[in-house]
């Protein structure tokens, strides 16, 4: 069905021309899954929007050939590519929200689809809206044709761009990191939907992740790129079993299974023996929840009854669904929002009571810092990066420009793995996985007592995420930094974090030491959880 040949495609940049494919060979058959894996600058959706004929002004393909169903579409014009892009070819993009028009309904949009590739009256055009929603198993979906973008979820917005993606029926579906930022249990639905439609409908599918365990359980087939390259392809089970590339082993080694450490995920780097955490006994809790409740008017609560404390140079975890309150807790936590009800007690004082307006003003805006999840909306696209992470050091501690602070940035931009070279880039100059560096090193510049990660390794890679767990690891061992650690992802919290709390629609289901609830989980709802997480098991791991 598609075939692509020695393809080159190279970018104009203001210095210059930058080769971002250096001659890619891969091919797909009907009814096929082939999985695109590697690390964020590998290539990977410059490959995808090639093939979609999407790059932007500044890319062009310089060499090579793209055949699709067998016929040359390398050099094909926009009217031939308007007719094939939906019909036969379509794409789940990375970022829905960013993909969706914020001010045309859900409807709207999927109507946009079918009637750019057929004529349809008002009325069959929203009957086949409604039953595209209701194929992505969407709630309420007479509901949602009228709801814009910004008031669904994030794996509503997802099932929605697949809905578009399937509206015409394509014979080929690239999916772009379908599942980045999902919870485990949405992600299983979203993934189970894709491979339903795909069967039904016969198509072939692209499947473009970072995540190997999602690759493993899901492909027929791997290309692993690197540098613009495919360095190796093969079946799943062979390619993963039994590498033969030395980046495809690196990538193995750092893809976490059931049995993982931190110190497994890096087997080639230098072993970095963490000085134990001492607990006298009596210490209090550097933070200590009491029974907390948030409401924004719905009719239950976000956070309901919520109580747990954590030790300094302690990580917990907070677990559950999108939805289940995780992010709200974290917010309330560092003070960005007030409870309605119960106490935030912080070393021992009482800080639920300093209005959040306010909170900038108190001695523990210093000692309290949060990484956000999404770092494409939480850094300032007028600051570079230098700037961003200076940004706490001059508000906090009064630092002005000159050695003091550039010392304070650069190590807090080294300590968080983030190169010298990337300090004077804004963040559309940086990778996802840059970007989240960025926010981690804002985090730690200010030298807190208690950090707020909210989903920090969603948008990483395998490796890089290993190399900030172990760092993170390291600070509250090292520095007795408290560790608040908001996360989807439940194999990262089993090897960060010594305790856990289970959230679900703002309730507490379960909690107590990590070990214990995942080798023996008492609620039904955390069985859920556990058996939906996609892990990454070779038989063989690589020497």
């Amino acid at each position: 069905m598609l075939q692509v040949e020695k393809l080159q495609v190279a970018f104009s940049t203001r210095h210059g021309v930058v080769q971002a494919l250096h001659g890619i060979d891969i091919d797909l058959k009907s009814g096929e899954t082939l999985g695109i894996v590697g690390e964020s600058g590998s290539g990977k959706s410059v490959t995808s929007l090639a093939v979609m004929r999407l790059l932007d002004r500044a890319g062009r393909i310089t060499a090579g050939s793209i055949r699709f169903e067998g016929r040359d579409i390398t050099n094909a014009n926009h009217a031939d590519l308007r007719r094939l892009r939906g019909s036969a070819l379509s794409m789940i993009f990375q970022n829905p929200r960013a993909a969706l028009n914020p001010i045309r309904t859900v409807e709207q949009q999927i109507v946009d689809v079918l009637a750019a590739h057929g004529r349809l009256s008002n009325a069959s055009a929203r009957a086949q809206a409604l039953e595209l929603l209701k194929a992505v198993r969407i709630r309420d979906p007479e509901a949602r044709l009228s709801a814009y973008p910004h008031e669904l979820s994030g794996g509503m917005c997802q099932r929605v761009m697949i809905a578009m993606a399937i509206a015409c029926e394509p014979a080929l579906l690239i999916a772009d990191e379908p599942t980045t930022g999902l919870d485990v249990t949405t992600q299983q639905t979203v993934m189970e939907l894709l491979a339903g439609i795909q069967a039904e409908r016969g198509m072939a599918m692209i499947l473009i992740t970072h995540d190997l365990g999602l690759a493993a359980r899901w492909c027929d087939r791997i290309a692993v790129m690197e540098a613009g390259r495919v360095v190796e392809q093969g079946a799943t089970e062979r390619l993963f079993e039994a590498p033969t590339h030395p980046y495809t082993r690196r990538l193995v080694a750092a893809s976490p299974t059931r049995q993982s450490t931190l110190a497994d995920l890096s087997p080639d780097a230098p072993k970095i023996v963490p000085m134990p955490i001492e607990r006298k006994p009596g210490t209090p809790p550097l933070l200590e929840l009491r029974h907390v409740v948030k409401s924004f008017g719905g009719p239950s609560p976000a956070v309901d009854d919520v109580s747990f404390s954590l030790p300094p140079g302690g990580a917990l975890g907070l677990v559950g669904e999108s939805g289940s309150g995780k992010s709200t807790l974290s917010r309330l936590v560092c003070r960005l929002l007030d409870p309605d009800d119960g106490d935030i007690v912080f070393d021992g004082e009482s800080i639920a009571r300093i209005p959040a307006r306010d909170f900038h003003k108190a001695l523990q805006r210093r000692d309290i810092q949060i990484v956000f999840q999404d770092p494409n909306d939480s850094l300032n696209p007028r600051y570079t990066a230098f700037d961003s992470i200076a940004h706490p050091l001059r508000r906090l501690e009064g630092l002005r420009d000159g050695s003091a602070l550039t010392t304070r940035v650069r190590d807090a931009a080294d300590r968080a793995g983030l190169p010298m070279d990337l300090l004077e880039r804004f963040p559309h100059q940086l990778s996802g996985g840059q970007k989240a560096r960025v926010g981690i090193a804002r985090a730690i510049a200010p030298r807190p007592r208690l950090m707020i990660l909210d989903e920090p390794t969603a948008a990483l890679d395998v490796s890089v995420q290993a190399v900030i767990l172990q760092l993170l690891d390291r600070l509250r061992r090292e520095e007795g930094i408290g560790l608040l650690f908001v996360s989807h992802d439940l194999n990262v919290v089993r090897m960060l974090c010594d305790d856990l709390v289970v959230l679900q629609a703002g309730k507490v289901v379960e909690a107590g030491p990590s070990r214990e609830i995942f080798q023996h989980p008492k609620a039904e709802y955390t069985r859920t959880l556990l058996d939906a997480v996609p892990y990454f098991e070779p038989k063989r791991r690589a020497a």
